[in-house]
């Protein structure tokens, strides 16, 4: 694979991982439809997919490491009693919903959607237009601290369609978060924190693969380059979005979706 489509691609991945515009429609459009990456086998683009995940996961990390550090000692110190701990627990809770569907439905997912073209175009305008007026006609009476067990349960399970190319993680979890009140940046913020766990997880059960190893060693570079961009990225989408929500609303993914939606449907047709 050439240095531009590793660039290409993690800049994606690193751009539509935290904005809600789904990485993984983003991925299978420019590699399948558009041909960045192409010739790579389908190992490859697993290999390098758990690239681009992992060094969004370290941006994750890095960004909130402070909030998940205090999280984790208020946690296990004070648990629930306290707002700090309960938020690490509640995570907990959220993250199982999409774990147990994610392990028992992901690889079939992904071989019927993988190539429906039409279906990811459709989620991208679906969910860019349930994004938006979720937002516009939604409270914003609570912050993080105030969310309950119900609240945490309900985002965790709205994080299952995300296993859907084009609704993206990000897009389902704010979403949830701004129907029960959450406030808009708080709402991104515990989506972040949310994504943590289910991303490790995916990413620890394929680095145990021996086979993944094999493709790793075989281009080590790819997968360095791809960890690095999408981290750099990642970190720079990440602040720009918290502060982008404290003065702006979702208008502007909606019309980012609508339009490659209908740049995708219009390729179909051509093609």
């Amino acid at each position: 694979m050439s240095i531009v489509a590793i660039f290409i691609l993690s800049l994606i991945q690193g751009v539509a991982e935290f904005l809600p515009i789904s990485s993984s429609a983003h991925l299978i459009i420019f590699r399948d439809l558009f041909g960045i990456g192409k010739g790579m086998s389908a190992n490859m683009e697993l290999t390098f997919d758990i690239a681009l995940h992992l060094g969004t996961l370290l941006a994750i990390g890095v960004f909130f490491f402070k909030d998940f550090l205090n999280m984790i000692i208020k946690g296990f110190t004070k648990g629930v009693k306290d707002k700090d701990g309960k938020v690490l627990w509640y995570l907990v809770a959220a993250t199982i919903p999409a774990a147990i569907v994610g392990v028992l439905f992901e690889d079939t997912i992904e071989n019927i959607i993988r190539k429906k073209y039409i279906v990811i175009a459709l989620a991208l305008a679906i969910m860019g237009v349930i994004i938006y007026v979720a937002d516009k006609y939604s409270k914003s009476n609570k912050e993080i601290k105030d969310i309950s067990l119900k609240d945490a349960l309900i985002i965790g399970c709205s994080q299952v369609f995300a296993l859907i190319p084009g609704f993206s993680r990000s897009g389902t979890t704010i979403a949830a978060g701004r129907v029960l009140g959450i406030e808009r940046e708080d709402a991104a913020k515990f989506s972040f924190f949310l994504s943590a766990p289910v991303v490790c997880g995916a990413v620890v059960l394929k680095l145990l693969d021996k086979e993944t190893w094999s493709i790793i060693l075989a281009s080590p570079m790819t997968f360095i380059l791809g960890i690095f961009l999408s981290f750099v990225v990642g970190l720079i989408c990440i602040k720009w979005l918290l502060k982008y929500l404290d003065n702006h609303n979702f208008k502007i993914f909606m019309i980012y979706r609508l339009a490659l939606a209908a740049i995708v449907i219009l390729y179909l047709f051509l093609s």
